[in-house]
């Protein structure tokens, strides 16, 4: 399939030179590219259009989660008919293996997996092994290690009717294949066998395949939605991916066991010759307790770190990555675009995840707790994530350094997109000396009273603080003077962010708090104004780049506004007021020469948690459209069947059944009993 842009939308502004430069720089060969583009330009739009036009495969990087999944929606929004997908770290919480010889503390590794995401991360790399038309939005997660493609495509199964295998040989492939066997509800990566059927759940949908056998072969293809149960189609072939990306075969898992043996004995040398004892028993015991492990059962608690045993890679040598399954030349070039999102961040993100790591993983390899090789578990460094992209565009309302660096080298000019097609100008800007309005509290008593304001009017509310406790204990105060308000920062999970901010859309809250992720990239056209409190601290949080972003957030809206709270002129405050300005004036003087008058961006509010999240309530909506009306006419008897109904599927231990009809069953009883109230009440 090709990539088919799908709206009603036609470039306006700068957007229709911004894609013919940037196309034309790509059809050239540049290999780097910058697009300023401001708040509310359309950059997402200008590069869904390049997209389309070069018709490659295509990586975004954001530079977090939140904003990775607010572009997905967009690109999906795009390419409806084309494979959008989400790649992101799968942890809702993470805490590193680490040890700290000051205290001499070890901390064990703590992960919390996030099923969903975990699946989207399945979609993403089967689709890239599968079809061309494909853009995969990732965090900085996509330089992290991930198994081998090649060993990962080579162990899919295609699975058709009159397929020749048994019963028995297709379990033992489908754990051959990490699938875990169940006899409860299936999730992605599960399978169950009831008679002479068997249900799977691969890993990157919630869809259920049901295997019906004759003799020596399938006979049957069933694919059954795995929530209402419905069946939705009878293929005649479906595609089976590994339950796992680290897949290594028996023979290989063999050698990787010896290996690591040899490797220990080494390094077990090395410490006794040094006098490391203490360091050499502890080695010891941990490596032979997970080799006995991996031995039985094939899987050990963190067996990342023994990952370049397996994966047969030479010490020092980069891991496979989420740029391995993208597609490369006949002679090893990369051969897909790569957009990195709000660069400014993105890059030096990218380019500081190894150094971190090594860090401590060194400490653990020093004090035995982990072998040498352990190191080699690990993201790409800067270099070779650069050897790993091909063409690449950088987008930013503020590119750094990095950016202009990379243009000066190639002798290529940057691409600026100002001028909006809404006709949006930037916000005013209202510088408030802290000292003319009272001390810190101050501050937030003048912040109030213009947020009751515009709350008053319709609009919303947004505000950054310098810390997480500050944003906190704000959204506190304001909800305690009845200022409906929430905060957000990077302690909250991935999932309960992107929703934090859907309701903010949707007005069913007026005021946000949030520190630093309330700036690159986030849109929110309901924004009127926006509240930068102790505007003139020195620090990240509050330079040029960091203004610049913040006052963005109320770009979108025409009534937008910002109120700067600070003492001292600072020129980080300086070069923000200036910028703004001198973006200002040529949005004015565009608007006044075409007789375009400024309007807010109307944008649908879509969440991609909408996917994650509703399969469940739509499907007790589709059965309450039938069932509403039989209600209507026999309350009793209704309840009664779906009782009956919910009770048979838990005894078959089929519980999602049985969980939609319980939540179909509250909705019936709390209609039943909102329409007794109302009788009660006529009565009386």
């Amino acid at each position: 399939m090709q990539f088919q842009i799908s709206t009603d939308k036609t470039p306006a502004g700068d957007q229709p030179k911004a894609i013919e430069q940037l196309v034309k720089g790509i059809r050239s060969g540049y290999t780097h590219q910058t697009l300023l583009g401001v708040t509310g330009s359309g950059k997402t739009f200008t590069a869904a259009n390049v997209i389309n036009q070069i018709q490659k495969p295509t990586l975004v990087i954001a530079h977090n989660k939140t904003l990775a999944a607010q572009l997905a929606q967009e690109y999906r929004d795009f390419f409806p008919n084309n494979a959008v997908h989400y790649f992101v770290s799968y942890y809702d919480y993470y805490q590193p293996e680490a040890y700290m010889p000051t205290s001499d503390t070890y901390i064990e590794k703590e992960a919390q997996i996030n099923e969903e995401i975990d699946r989207r991360r399945h979609a993403s790399t089967q689709a890239l092994l599968t079809r061309n038309d494909v853009i995969i939005v990732a965090s900085v997660s996509c330089i992290y290690g991930l198994g081998a493609p090649a060993e990962y495509l080579k162990r899919h199964l295609q699975i058709k009717r009159g397929f020749e295998t048994t019963r028995t040989e297709l379990l033992r492939t489908l754990i051959d294949m990490y699938f875990e066997r169940t006899n409860a509800d299936l999730s992605p990566g599960q399978f169950r066998a009831v008679g002479n059927t068997v249900e799977i759940m691969p890993t990157n949908e919630r869809m259920i395949y049901r295997l019906g056998f004759s003799g020596n072969e399938v006979s049957s293809i069933t694919k059954i939605d795995g929530v209402s149960r419905s069946i939705i189609e009878e293929p005649e072939t479906f595609f089976l991916f590994p339950a796992k990306h680290f897949v290594t075969p028996e023979d290989e898992r063999k050698v990787a066991y010896e290996d690591i043996k040899l490797e220990l004995e080494d390094q077990l040398k090395k410490f006794k010759k040094e006098g490391k004892l203490l360091e050499a028993e502890r080695l010891r015991r941990r490596t032979e307790y997970d080799l006995a492990l991996i031995r039985e059962v094939g899987y050990c608690n963190g067996i990342e770190n023994y990952s370049r045993h397996f994966d047969r890679r030479k010490p020092g040598e980069a891991p496979y990555t989420l740029l391995s399954y993208f597609p490369h030349t006949p002679d090893g070039k990369p051969d897909f675009l790569t957009i990195i999102d709000e660069s400014h961040v993105t890059v030096p993100q990218l380019n500081g995840m190894y150094a971190g790591d090594r860090s401590r993983k060194d400490t653990l390899v020093e004090f035995g707790f982990r072998l040498p090789s352990a190191v080699d578990n690990r993201p790409l460094k800067y270099n070779e994530f650069d050897e790993r992209v091909g063409q690449r565009i950088y987008t930013s309302a503020t590119p750094g350094k990095y950016e202009y660096a990379e243009l000066e080298k190639s002798g290529v000019a940057m691409i600026e997109q100002i001028i909006r097609p809404t006709g949006l100008i930037d916000p005013e800007i209202d510088l408030r000396k802290v000292n003319q309005i009272g001390d810190y509290p101050g501050q937030i008593k003048d912040f109030i009273a213009e947020a009751e304001r515009v709350i008053a009017g319709g609009g919303r509310v947004l505000t950054t603080t310098l810390t997480k406790k500050m944003a906190e204990d704000l959204a506190e105060f304001l909800s305690d003077r009845n200022i409906n308000t929430k905060y957000i920062h990077s302690d909250i999970k991935t999932i309960e962010r992107i929703e934090i901010l859907t309701d903010f859309r949707k007005g069913k809250f007026d005021c946000l708090v949030g520190v630093n992720l309330l700036r690159e990239g986030l849109d929110l056209p309901e924004v009127e104004l926006v509240a930068i409190l102790d505007a003139d601290k020195a620090g990240f949080l509050r330079s040029e780049t960091a203004l610049i972003q913040t006052i963005g957030r109320a770009a979108r809206n025409v009534k937008g506004r910002v109120i700067l709270y600070a003492d001292e002129m600072t020129d980080a405050l300086k070069y923000a007021i200036s910028e703004t300005n001198r973006r200002r004036a040529i949005q004015v003087t565009y608007n006044t020469k075409h007789g375009i008058t400024p309007t807010t961006i109307s944008k649908e509010i879509k969440s991609i948690t909408d996917q994650m999240r509703t399969e469940h309530d739509e499907t007790v909506e589709t059965l309450l459209k039938v069932d509403i009306e039989l209600f209507k006419r026999n309350p009793a008897k209704v309840l009664k069947e779906k009782r009956q109904q919910m009770e048979e599927a838990v005894s078959i231990l089929d519980f999602e059944t049985a969980a939609i009809i319980r939540d179909e069953i509250a909705y019936l009883e709390g209609d039943a009993s909102a329409k007794t109230k109302k009788k009660k009440k006529t009565l009386l």
